[in-house]
């Protein structure tokens, strides 16, 4: 698994963007900043197929200030956006995002210590977990943004890496993830037992059952 300089996938990614990728991740690691490639990037380098083309990095918002910092000493240019969640940096044209609240969520060193080192362009750097990858995707759902497409090839491609059981519990909050769910059951990527069910009450994951504390909460009937 990876995505090596062989790798078929790359023919669907610019060689421009995966450089920039690599050098945002040297960066970040001779900088000594905790952090995890995310979005399109990490579901190829975790052998999934995904719509989107992008280069997405997790970092803690503690690490912001350094991070930009770093990043302007090696000639990226930085911007802060009215957005709260993340940073930029631009390596010429080529966007990078640094991301340290996805989904309302806050970028912990838990949260971190999910990914897994995994080689991507000849580089080996941690990925975030395809079931972290799965929330992510599902989370970014709302009213305005709801093309349940873009999550369909992440969820098939991925499917055998992803606890389902988690994606679950940590997104029930959401009506919106509770319908994905329920579509990818229909379409048969997932089993019906994981995707929420009319008037069904919410189930704990295996691992919280366990006495392993889960991501997120949500006590919601769908």
């Amino acid at each position: 698994m990876g995505l090596g300089y062989s790798d078929p996938m790359l023919s669907e990614i610019s060689a421009e963007l995966l450089e920039t990728m690599k050098r945002a991740a040297s960066v970040l690691r001779r900088a000594e900043v905790p952090f995890a490639l995310a979005g399109g990037f990490a579901v190829y380098a975790r052998g999934g197929t995904s719509s989107e083309h992008d280069v997405d990095f997790m970092i803690r918002e503690e690490d912001v200030e350094r991070t930009l910092e770093a990043m302007a000493q090696e000639g990226f240019r930085t911007e802060r956006p009215p957005e709260d969640w993340l940073v930029k940096v631009y390596d010429e044209d080529r966007l990078v995002d640094l991301i340290f609240r996805p989904v309302q969520r806050q970028v912990t060193e838990e949260v971190l210590a999910e990914s897994s080192i995994v080689p991507v362009g000849a580089l080996h750097i941690p990925v975030l977990s395809a079931t972290m990858l799965m929330e992510h995707k599902l989370l970014a759902f709302s009213q305005h943004h709801c093309d349940f497409a873009r999550a369909l090839p992440v969820a098939r491609s991925l499917r055998e890496q992803i606890d389902w059981d988690q994606v679950r519990h940590d997104t029930e909050h959401s009506v919106y993830a509770k319908a994905c769910l329920y579509l990818l059951s229909l379409l048969e990527i997932i089993p019906r037992e994981y995707a929420p069910q009319p008037g069904e009450q919410a189930v704990k994951p295996k691992r919280e059952q366990a006495g392993v504390p889960a991501g997120a909460n949500g006590t919601g009937a769908w």
